[in-house]
C-alpha cells in the first residue's frame, strides 16, 4: 500500500479503516491530531468539517500519494464539500464505510457526496465486517 490519507468527518470510521488496511487490532480511538499508522495518514474529522482548517488537510496531503475520501452514510450531514478533489494535484477516491448499516437512501446520499466532490473510483466498505476491504486493499497495491 502506497502512503494514503485519510479525510471524512468525525466518526465516519477513518481510523478503524486505518488500522483494518495496516492490518492492526481494531480499536476505537479519537483522533486529535494528524497520526501516521503504517501507510496510512489519519487525520481529525474536525480537519474536514471545518473550512478553517482546510490548509491543514491541503498541508497534510503533502507527503501522500493517494488521498480517500471518507463518507459515512449513517449520518444525514456529509460535509464533503463539492469539487473538493480539485484543491489537490493527486488521485483521489471515495469511500463509502458503515454500509451494513445503512438504507439504500442513504447510500445514495454518500455516493452523491464523493460523486459530487469527484473522487473517483468509489469504494463500499464495512471495515468491523471486512466487506470490500480486500477489494479496496487491491486497489491501493496497484496504485
Amino acid at each position: 500500500m502506497k502512503k494514503i490519507i485519510f479525510f471524512g468527518q468525525t466518526g465516519c470510521g477513518k481510523t478503524t479503516l486505518c488500522q483494518r488496511l495496516n492490518q492492526q487490532e481494531i480499536r476505537y480511538k479519537k483522533t486529535q491530531a494528524v497520526e501516521l499508522l503504517g501507510e496510512a495518514i489519519d487525520t481529525p474529522g474536525e480537519y474536514l468539517e471545518n473550512r478553517r482548517f482546510y490548509p491543514a488537510l491541503i498541508m497534510s496531503a503533502a507527503d501522500a500519494k493517494l488521498i480517500a475520501l471518507v463518507s459515512d452514510p449513517t449520518r444525514a450531514y456529509h460535509p464533503i464539500p463539492p469539487a473538493f478533489a480539485g484543491n489537490f494535484s493527486k488521485k483521489v477516491i471515495g469511500i463509502v464505510t458503515k454500509i451494513a448499516l445503512a438504507t439504500p437512501e442513504q447510500m445514495k446520499a454518500s455516493l452523491a457526496e464523493l460523486k459530487g466532490a469527484k473522487a473517483d473510483p468509489i469504494f463500499f466498505v464495512d471495515t468491523l465486517k471486512g466487506t470490500g476491504i480486500a477489494d479496496l486493499a487491491a486497489y491501493l497495491d496497484r496504485v
